[in-house]
């Protein structure tokens, strides 16, 4: 996927509550000094981290009262339905809002 972004020069986004997500489960499994690594890697991948102002928190406040999801991935469904656009993801939490925004599911 971030190949082909970068041949297409398409941006990828990641909202910050799901980079925070990234890190804190990076940290955890791995320690705090290999999560610089991993960062300076993602830091390098065709993707801008999104910030989570106010009308963004409205929408994943709204998706967080009306499913059972996380609230981070509340935000990177809030951001895909605002901005239409689809969500690349292999968490089948994403089935809940899958009739309001498209979901490319991602199996490994």
């Amino acid at each position: 996927m971030f190949e082909w972004a970068t041949e297409n020069d398409v941006t990828n986004y990641i909202t910050s509550p799901n980079w925070a997500e990234v890190r804190y489960i990076v940290q955890r499994k791995v320690g705090a000094r290999k999560w610089e690594d991993v960062r300076q890697k993602l830091l390098r991948l065709p993707f801008e981290v999104v910030p989570a102002d106010q009308a963004l928190a409205e929408v994943a406040g709204e998706i967080k009262a009306s499913y059972k999801m996380s609230l981070a991935d509340c935000f990177a469904a809030a951001f895909a339905k605002m901005k239409k656009l689809e969500v690349y993801t292999g968490d089948p939490q994403f089935q809940e809002v899958e009739s309001d925004i498209k979901i490319v599911w991602l199996y490994t």
